[in-house]
């Protein structure tokens, strides 16, 4: 489930990535407006279509559109004496919408009782074929290279059109590619209906959908065809005036060179009701922001990475950098293990000067995620404070003389009859500082208190399994009381991670960890901050004056965060050209292959580096 149910309509201009890229690839890249691009392109095949005739097909994420550009190619076909068929790929080959419906709707939670947002369900792994009309399928596949003649393009359009055996029926194959917070924006804007309907619809469900089954299918299909090299033109559709068309062959290129880096991805900034007041100063964000309570600084399947290529700035899903280079860029160990997503997820939770916390909340585990969602993962988190003000707190775990059963007695009352809850009396704290780490395995209750910024790391899961189970009863920005999931959190709330429990070395749910020195260097100390079981990440912290000495030995991707500190540039030992200068509060990725690398100091005072990479012995852990 996207995370990004409201992202602010901001593009950060600065996290920019300068891999080297050679002239042959940075000349390919056709741009200058979208009319351009269409006269280029319909160039580049102009020969082909005087001899035989081309099919082109046009296919792409969740909410890519091909309506302007293929009026364009019209225009330029008629200048070339050509003439141009489009064929409406879905309308040809899908369901009904009411069948869709039918496979897709019982995948979905619809008692408000428990869900009252209607925000979750089950993944839909059926892909597009499980979408299909054989018997329409069957027809346009033997219809449709009739159609080819000398001197016309015909061009099929729509998401699947470069599914399965599909695929063999063109002789040119594009993918038109979306940003996910651009996909967002989009929706938000009812610019897409979902899979099988004809129009948009009420916005939280439209995008419920898309999670559980627009987006997966287009992630799929996209990873398929990026994994065969299946394509023969790759298209930025964030801008549609604006498109930017590149051979596949560049694009591969790029990703390639991108990953001999130290990289960072563009964030997302989103506002909140808690939402506080330090990044937005920070990052020097719009004015007309109320705040900035999320920065997704680095949630994989919500951001993307900005390439300077020549000219041209270039911002690619951060999914499909990762389908292209996925093991140099985790390992192969990573990618079998975690299916071939990016299994660690970061971004900044902002409550300073807010108004509040986070709501209490809880998040579930593996075996209820598989057998209530189909996910495969479990939803865990982690909380490091970096920045605090007066009388900051952060909620982890029941106090030892709570009495949980009246809790959630409160809970619900406070749920159904608006009545405040005295959460301080049940939920357990500490007092937050600089350096604090605590994890928070899933099924512990927690919540970051007011004014202050932590930087969160998650698990994998991508669905937003956030149970709040009690929020203060706090109005939303459109004046409603926020809903809460009491029924769920009570399900998947562990009722045992008490006070004395969580700070017990001798205990499996220590996750208010003391920081213990694990090796170190000439100038440097690199302390583990969380270790735990249950968890596939392991918390770490580098401490240094002048620089620290680090490996990944070409198997473990690490996330750097600098936490104290003005400025580092972390560069590569072999190759010391390949660099990226990191400021405080930002996020930089090293690649799994990168291999040793140095943090350098480019200020004077003391730096600290949280770093956070794979636990040893993750690939055994259960699925």
């Amino acid at each position: 489930m996207s995370f990004m149910y409201n992202p602010f309509p901001y593009h950060d201009p600065k996290p920019v990535n300068r891999p080297e890229l050679s002239s042959n690839t940075v000349q390919s890249i056709v741009a200058d407006g979208t009319p351009n691009v269409a006269k280029k392109f319909v160039a580049a095949i102009a020969e082909a279509v005087r001899k035989e005739g081309v099919i082109v097909a046009f296919d792409g994420y969740t909410t890519a559109k091909w309506d302007l550009f293929i009026s364009l190619i019209a225009r330029e076909c008629e200048l070339a004496g050509f003439k141009l068929e489009a064929v409406d790929f879905d309308a040809s080959t899908l369901k009904s919408g009411e069948q869709i419906d039918a496979i897709i709707d019982p995948l979905l939670i619809w008692d408000t009782k428990v869900d009252p947002t209607l925000l979750y369900g089950k993944v839909y792994h059926g892909g597009y074929f499980g979408l299909t009309d054989q018997a329409k399928a069957e027809v346009f596949k033997k219809e449709l290279p009739a159609r080819k003649a000398p001197g016309k393009i015909v061009a099929v359009y729509g998401y699947g059109s470069l599914a399965g055996d599909f695929r063999d029926l063109y002789d040119v194959k594009c993918y038109f590619d979306v940003t996910p917070m651009c996909s967002m924006l989009r929706i938000r804007a009812g610019e897409y209906a979902n899979l099988g309907k004809k129009y948009t619809g009420i916005i939280n469900r439209t995008i419920r959908r898309c999670y559980y089954c627009d987006f997966e299918n287009a992630v799929q299909l996209r990873k398929e065809l990026f994994a065969q090299d299946a394509l023969d033109w790759y298209f930025l559709d964030n801008d549609r005036a604006n498109l930017q068309m590149m051979p596949f062959s560049a694009f591969s290129d790029i990703c390639a060179q991108l990953v001999k880096y130290p990289f960072r991805a563009k964030p997302c900034y989103l506002e909140g009701v808690w939402g506080g007041t330090y990044m937005k100063e920070k990052r020097h964000l719009p004015e007309k922001m109320r705040n900035a309570a999320w920065v997704f600084d680095f949630i994989p399947m919500e951001v993307s990475v900005l390439v300077k290529a020549g000219e041209e700035l270039l911002d690619i899903n951060y999914c499909s950098f990762v389908h292209k280079e996925g093991v140099s860029l985790m390992g192969q160990k990573c990618v079998n293990k975690y299916k071939g997503y990016f299994p660690i997820r970061f971004n900044w939770d902002d409550s300073y000067h807010s108004t509040g916390n986070m709501s209490i909340q809880c998040h579930s585990g593996g075996e209820y995620n598989v057998q209530n969602y189909n996910e495969f993962g479990r939803q865990d988190e982690s909380y490091y404070v970096v920045v605090t003000g007066h009388e900051a707190k952060t909620f982890i775990g029941f106090r030892d003389d709570a009495d949980i059963p009246a809790f959630f007695k409160e809970i619900e009352a406070a749920d159904t009859e608006h009545r405040p809850c005295d959460y301080m009396k049940y939920v357990s704290y500490e007092e937050s500082r600089p350096g604090l780490q605590v994890m928070l395995p899933a099924g512990t209750i927690h919540s970051s208190g007011r004014n202050q910024v932590i930087l969160e790391i998650g698990s994998l899961t991508i669905g937003s399994y956030t149970y709040k189970m009690y929020d203060y009863l706090r109005l939303d920005f459109d004046g409603k009381q926020r809903p809460i999931h009491t029924r769920l959190g009570e399900i998947n709330v562990n009722q045992e991670r008490r006070t004395s429990v969580i700070h017990d070395p001798a205990s499996k749910d220590y996750i208010v960890q003391k920081p213990r020195l694990d090796c170190e260097g000439e100038g440097w100390q690199e302390y583990i901050l969380g270790e735990n079981p249950q968890m596939y990440i392991s918390l770490r912290r580098l401490e240094f004056e002048k620089q620290c000495q680090q490996d990944t030995c070409g198997q473990k991707f690490h996330v750097l965060t600098l936490v104290d500190g003005e400025h580092v540039r972390i560069r590569s030992v072999e190759h010391p050209e390949r660099y990226f200068d990191l400021d405080f509060m930002e996020i930089a990725c090293v690649p799994a292959s990168m291999g040793k690398y140095v943090i350098e100091n480019l200020g004077k005072e003391p730096i600290r580096v949280h770093k956070t990479c794979l636990r040893d012995g993750f690939e055994n852990d259960p699925a």
